[in-house]
């Protein structure tokens, strides 16, 4: 399926791993031109040359930290006129309720709910104007199934999947759509940390613990970061103009309720 997008600006925000990676990749296969950001040079420039190897995209990086006002100029400065923007940012750690202080809660929504709404605030007019948008962000199952060790994780997100619903109903006329991708235990770094963390917790190992992990899904495997960046890339594509406003969920098939 040709998904329209060849030719597009897309700027994909911590993408350097993961699935901000996996984004990157499925758009620059489908012929947009990315913008790809992280904090490490060297892993960022890995990144862009794996892309370009496998693609006739252009790549652009940024090694920037998109928590700041400078990151984020020196992003948007890069592509001023996106068509697509995927919003993405490293989660925060789990942990206990009780032992959050104020540095931990304005760290976890500066991350995960002020960093996306500025990059959401700035492309928003002119998309709007060239009646052409894509945003897609990146958040997390905890949104629908909050569990209290993720609970930084959890308000952050949910703050930001109330402001963009509203967001989206206002900008759909403009064939501007906005969708959050709600993921839940796909093979990157983040579940290997976990399951460190795991390990480290109840004295097992790794690999005990990533098993668990595949065991506690209902398609008893982690998601291949490949299908999530390719469901990226059709959300962002001329044939889903009539879809907005959506939590999309990627858990192969755990969540059990009905909405």
């Amino acid at each position: 399926m040709e998904l329209g997008i060849e030719g597009k600006k897309a700027i994909v925000c911590a993408s350097s791993r993961g699935l901000g990676k996996a984004c990157a990749l499925s758009l620059a296969k489908e012929g947009a031109d990315v913008v790809i950001n992280g904090r490490d040079a060297d892993r960022l420039s890995e990144t862009a040359e794996e892309i370009r190897s496998r693609t006739k995209a252009s790549v652009t990086t940024i090694v920037a930290d998109i928590d700041t006002n400078h990151g984020r100029q020196n992003l948007l400065a890069a592509c001023p006129n996106p068509d697509i923007l995927v919003n993405n940012n490293g989660g925060p750690p789990p942990g206990a309720f009780q032992q959050w202080g104020e540095a931990e809660w304005n760290a976890a929504l500066q991350s995960n709910l002020l960093a996306p709404i500025f990059m959401i605030q700035a492309v928003l007019p002119g998309m709007q104007e060239r009646k052409f948008g894509r945003i897609v962000n990146i958040t997390s199952a905890m949104v629908k199934s909050p569990r209290a060790p993720m609970g930084l994780s959890t308000t952050a997100r949910s703050g930001l999947t109330a402001l963009c619903k509203g967001l989206s109903q206002d900008v759909a006329k403009d064939n501007v759509t906005i969708n959050n991708m709600l993921p839940e235990r796909f093979d990157t770094d983040r579940q290997k940390q976990m399951a460190e963390l795991a390990a480290q917790f109840k004295g097992t190992t790794i690999e005990q613990e990533r098993q668990a992990i595949a065991e506690s899904i209902a398609a008893k495997r982690m998601g291949d970061p490949k299908e999530f960046g390719d469901t990226c890339a059709f959300l962002c594509s001329a044939q889903a103009g009539f879809i907005s406003g959506q939590n999309v969920q990627l858990d192969g098939g755990s969540y059990p309720g009905l909405i």
